[in-house]
């Protein structure tokens, strides 16, 4: 089991990374620059997330046992977020604003989307699947509230209403009624939700790969703070959640979809909105990249530990 979680979870990174490549090289060719990816973060922000978000509710089955187990997912998925908030508070008060933000988020928040998911399903399968889209559904509503906040408050660009009134909100606020309604969209109108809803890991990657292509690579395993964040991200915040899955004898199928967004590397949201609230990219970029390339050795234990 361990050495059959460990490729799986390489070959997600290893796709992963295939994609990132392509935006670098594209980049260094001059056909698809950091200019031009920083337009499209704007598509990825307003228009892509959104409907990720509603189209993760489209595809879930409301049945009476469905309905309970998305809610005892759900508050799981509550607490991989707020086992993060509350470990990383004592870290990265000193150092440039520019940077502490980053770090904070990269710590708390995870690749559940891209990462943990396809991972699940090569796991757990459908059920597995089920689970991990209400893990989404909550890391959405945190990371574009709570993690906004401690991003966008760092340059002053934040305000309450962006609490309110954000891609990841507005996608609950369209999404959550339809699951609870059972309402079934018409082809004509699911179909398009789908496909721009799939564009969100191609384009995310490939405007990740243009950061990397300007950052200087060589300084990438110098930042201590970096193996802090992949500390907390990679090992205190995933034993935290399985200790909990433990004492609450939480079943072990369930236990182990929640493990693997919880041992999950650094989301790609983090460099994302470091550009969005012009925030250092850089730092950003080699974030993510160091601590995803660590996830390999880490997840399978993590998915392991859950399993026992």
């Amino acid at each position: 089991m361990f050495v059959e979680n460990l490729l799986t979870t390489a070959q997600q990174v290893l796709i992963l990374y295939i994609l990132i490549a392509v935006g670098f090289f594209a980049d260094k060719a001059g056909l698809y620059t950091e200019k031009a990816s920083k337009l499209n973060t704007n598509l990825l922000f307003y228009i892509v997330t959104p409907l990720v978000i509603v189209n993760s509710f489209l595809t879930i089955d409301n049945s009476p046992e469905n309905l309970k187990n998305f809610g005892i997912a759900t508050l799981l998925g509550a607490a991989i977020q707020l086992t993060g908030i509350v470990i990383t508070l004592p870290f990265f008060r000193k150092g440039s604003k520019d940077t502490a933000g980053i770090y904070k988020y990269a710590s708390i928040y995870g690749n559940c989307g891209y990462m943990a998911l396809p991972l699940t399903a090569a796991v757990l399968g459908p059920q597995g699947v089920f689970y991990g889209s209400a893990v989404i559904m909550v890391f959405n509503i945190f990371c574009f509230t709570h993690g906004i906040y401690i991003i966008g408050a760092q340059n002053g660009k934040f305000n309450f209403k962006k609490l309110i009134v954000n891609p990841g909100s507005i996608g609950v606020i369209l999404g959550l009624p339809l699951f609870l309604l059972g309402v079934k969209l018409p082809e004509f109108i699911a179909t398009p939700v789908s496909s721009l809803a799939s564009l969100n890991t191609p384009l995310a990657m490939l405007i990740f790969g243009t950061y990397i292509a300007n950052t200087d690579l060589k300084t990438l395993f110098k930042d201590k703070n970096i193996y802090l964040v992949s500390a907390l991200k990679l090992l205190a915040v995933p034993l935290v959640i399985i200790a909990v899955c433990k004492i609450f004898n939480v079943p072990q199928t369930l236990a182990m979809a929640i493990a693997i967004p919880a041992s999950a590397p650094s989301a790609n949201n983090t460099v994302i909105l470091a550009g969005k609230y012009d925030l250092n990219t850089g730092v950003a970029s080699k974030t993510v990249a160091l601590v995803s390339f660590f996830s390999v050795l880490t997840m399978p234990v993590m998915i392991a530990l859950s399993a026992l």
